[in-house]
């Protein structure tokens, strides 16, 4: 009950702010640099170095892969009998294969699971953003005119990305040295992820507008809540796979749209009302939808 209402006082109080106060527009911004290099690279040393590898392990790390991958071919067939334009189309392919598997998702698998499942939710999490910066950038810089492709720039977004380095860095030093007595620090550093991250998302939920986007805002979250989790759930009922990873996996992939995905839409030029639209709207509905897959994923413990 703490994490729920957890959730709930940080973003009404996000969104209060945002609406009553005199707060700069990119209040947020602050708040996410803090998450970005301090928060989220402590939640990959307090939680990977600790971590038991096994085959099943494989599972966290390819579902953002699957769910990418059918979401880009999800949106083109709709793009193209809908006849959308190549920005909208690469925007609502950015926000509906690639989800919010940490700002949303982090407090949410603490919330219906517990805090030692958020290792691997951090695996779904560090899978999620290299998509982004490599095959999410390229789709960007495809549909803008004032983009060229870099090789180059890729590589740079993907290895100077601080929870990235973390990530690299709390699955190597371990092998050279005893991290163990820096846990407590760790600890209280992860700690402030699930606060500071539901409030940045109060600070940038905006709803105005939505009923003139109302069919590809329908197509972009039904595929976003219902159909990617639907696709995982088939994989791990195939495979019979059980427990805890294949839960966190399925649950993670039900997570809303990707908040970094609506700002590299918004930076590229690729309808960014639409995209931040989905965004919020997506993380809203996301609180609902994810009460009933944790009810049906948890018969696979």
């Amino acid at each position: 009950m703490t994490n729920f209402l957890l959730i709930g006082i940080c973003i009404v109080t996000g969104l209060l702010l945002r609406r009553y106060t005199k707060l700069p527009a990119d209040a947020h911004k602050g708040v996410n640099a803090l998450i970005i290099n301090l928060a989220l690279p402590a939640v990959s040393f307090k939680y990977l170095p600790h971590l038991q590898w096994t085959k099943a392990m494989l599972l966290p790390a390819a579902m953002p892969v699957i769910v990418w991958l059918c979401g880009w071919l999800y949106i083109h067939i709709y793009a193209s009998k809908a006849g959308l334009d190549k920005q909208t189309e690469s925007g609502l392919k950015l926000v509906t294969g690639l989800s919010n598997t940490s700002f949303v998702g982090f407090p949410l698998v603490a919330a219906y699971f517990s805090n030692d499942a958020l290792g691997i939710a951090v695996i779904c999490d560090q899978v999620s953003f290299i998509l982004l910066a490599t095959a999410g950038v390229v789709v960007a810089m495809n549909a803008s005119e004032k983009h060229a492709l870099s090789v180059a720039s890729i590589s740079r977004k993907v290895i100077s990305f601080p929870p990235f380095i973390a990530c690299v860095a709390a699955l190597v030093l371990p092998l050279f040295a005893d991290l163990s007595p820096l846990d407590p620090l760790f600890d209280h550093l992860a700690a402030t992820v699930a606060p500071l991250a539901l409030f940045s998302i109060g600070l940038q939920m905006r709803f105005d507008g939505w009923r003139h986007h109302i069919k590809s805002l329908s197509v972009s979250i039904l595929y976003k809540l219902i159909l990617a989790p639907c696709i995982i759930y088939g994989i791990v009922i195939l495979l019979k796979m059980r427990g805890i990873i294949p839960q966190i996996s399925i649950f993670e992939s039900a997570m809303p749209s990707f908040l970094t995905a609506g700002i590299v839409a918004s930076e590229y030029n690729l309808n960014p009302k639409l995209t931040s639209l989905i965004v919020g709207i997506s993380i809203l509905l996301s609180f609902f939808t994810t009460f009933f897959w944790h009810l049906i994923i948890v018969t696979l413990s």
